[in-house]
């Protein structure tokens, strides 16, 4: 994305060019060490080649003061930088483009008085591949208290440790979490320690672009975003007593009488655990091969997995709703029960299942974040490996 964006800026310290009267340098010695000319060091170096958009671009100097420096792309133009107060340091402001070659030019000053020339080039990498990162969660959004922040890959990440730094979680209050690889290597997740609080604002960033991630790939662009967390609502349902509460902000709101998935068959289950609402549909069409049915329409659709559970209305099923189980799965529900919930719920809120032969896992996919421990989850990180 930003491999075209011309790059502009100037920096010039105290003179531009040769003239000018040298400046003061500073004497890290206080005055009393002798003259020396001016240390640099530049990242890149002159000759580097391959070198990723995102590693450091900086000139430093000892015994002396930077008295000018520029970098020049390949059309000319200087890419935009900062002097340190103290003019021991210039670094860029903005990222470099792929595969191109960019010219260091520019004089330090020692405390000797004596200039030293700041030169070379350096070449950018061209990727075999572009990785592009998909956030999961959107600006201006509300979400509900067990909400998890996803990056998502097209393909496994080789470097996961080296995307982990690159992402940041900000949020007031403050909360305790971590990152975490899930099976596949494709997505990273993030995840409070304990359900977030309500009305915490949450920013998430992802600097990837020019991030080397893998073998010859490079991320392609930066994401972000900023959203809310909204009031807390959790579900607890049992598939014994066949009954499902809603808790809002403490107190019990609603007490429905629910048919869950056949106990009988290990392929109708619902499984207990806590699930995490993804979506939600006023009609959805369910499909299932297995049992024989396709294209069957349903209203006030709430999914809670990725392995076709949901709460929705089934008029169908009424007698046996709050006494015995004959779903596919599902939390089935009467039509006024399934859209008073569905008009309640946010994305993000927690589906607190208990009372079923199968535990929600991995197999069951996004977002299965809160069926590990703490521990387990921490173990997760590529930083802690």
């Amino acid at each position: 994305m930003l491999a075209g964006i011309a790059l502009a800026g100037v920096l010039a310290l105290s003179a531009c060019s040769g003239g000018g009267a040298t400046p003061s340098a500073p004497d890290p010695a206080g005055g009393d060490s002798p003259a020396a000319p001016a240390k640099l060091t530049v990242q890149p170096a002159g000759g580097a080649r391959d070198v990723a958009p995102a590693d450091p671009v900086q000139v430093s100097v000892a015994d002396g003061a930077l008295e000018s420096v520029t970098l020049t792309n390949p059309d000319g133009k200087q890419v935009a930088g900062q002097v340190s107060p103290d003019k021991r340091s210039w670094t860029s402001s903005e990222p470099l483009g792929f595969g191109k070659t960019y010219t260091w030019s520019g004089t330090a000053v020692g405390t000797d008085g004596a200039r030293v020339p700041v030169g070379g080039a350096f070449t950018t990498v061209t990727p075999k591949r572009k990785e592009h990162g998909k956030l999961n969660v959107g600006d201006g959004q509300t979400y509900g208290i067990a909400m998890p922040i996803s990056v998502t890959f097209d393909k496994p990440v080789k470097d996961k440790a080296a995307v982990e730094k690159a992402l940041t979680v900000e949020s007031t209050p403050k909360t305790e979490g971590s990152w975490a690889w899930l099976e596949g290597d494709t997505s990273v997740h993030w995840r409070p320690k304990e359900y977030w609080k309500p009305n915490t604002q949450v920013k998430v960033t992802a600097k990837l672009y020019g991030l080397k991630v893998g073998e010859g790939v490079y991320g392609d662009e930066d994401v972000s975003a900023s959203f809310t967390i909204g009031r807390s609502q959790i579900v607890k349902g049992n598939t014994q007593t066949h009954r499902m509460q809603v808790i809002r902000d403490g107190q019990q709101v609603a007490d429905y009488p629910v048919s869950y998935g056949l106990d009988s068959d290990p392929g109708r289950v619902t499984k207990s655990g806590t699930h995490v609402v993804m979506s939600k549909h006023s009609t959805y069409f369910m499909n299932n091969a297995r049992y024989d049915y396709e294209n069957f329409k349903v209203n006030w659709a709430v999914r809670i997995s990725n392995n076709g559970e949901f709460t929705h209305a089934a008029p169908w099923s009424v007698g046996d709703q709050g006494k015995r189980n004959v779903s596919h799965g599902c939390l089935n529900m009467s039509d006024a029960n399934a859209k008073a919930y569905y008009d309640s719920v946010l994305t993000g809120d927690p589906v607190e299942i208990e009372g079923s032969t199968q535990k929600l896992g991995p197999k069951d996919g996004d977002y299965h974040d809160w069926t590990y421990s703490w521990d387990e989850w921490l173990a997760k990180s590529a930083l802690n490996r």
